[in-house]
């Protein structure tokens, strides 16, 4: 299918210290999302400066990198119809306080700066090849027959 593709989402440091990994994963499995790329980290700072690099000329580029790197993460691939939008729409806005209810910021997150999760952004056509290649090796992504995919395409 032409629309299928991969995206990019990362559980953040706070996420993980809440023990909301399972939380996260499960309300993309729920979606019907296909899971290709999965790992556990304390992200190196010379990745995380290349995770954020648009952003290296702005105020808060150094608290990014800081927050990023001060604990544990989980890098993961997802695939599915519109993969991109359909996550960014599940996590809702960057801003928690603009994120509606029922979306992951919306339901577990207060602040901006501790958003609970990382999606790459649909606006952005490089945006998920940029930053899968960044996070994972192409040997460390899987291909499998989704068993439920007849269920959620026609």
């Amino acid at each position: 299918m032409s629309d299928h593709e991969r995206t990019f989402v990362m559980v953040k440091p706070d996420a993980f210290a809440r023990g909301l990994v399972g939380e996260v994963v499960s309300r993309l499995e729920d979606r019907g999302l296909k899971l290709v790329g999965i790992k556990v980290e304390n992200m190196p700072r010379q990745r995380a400066e290349e995770h954020y690099g648009e952003h290296e000329d702005k105020p808060f580029y150094d608290d990014l990198v800081d927050f990023i790197t001060s604990g544990p993460v989980v890098p993961m691939v997802w695939e599915g119809q519109d993969a991109t939008r359909q996550v960014r729409q599940m996590i809702g806005e960057t801003d928690p306080l603009e994120a509606a209810p029922g979306t992951i910021r919306g339901d577990y997150a207060l602040d901006l700066g501790r958003n609970v999760v990382h999606a790459a952004d649909h606006e952005d056509e490089g945006a998920n090849e940029r930053e899968i290649a960044i996070h994972f090796d192409d040997d460390e992504l899987i291909d499998y027959d989704q068993h439920d995919a007849g269920w959620l395409y026609e």
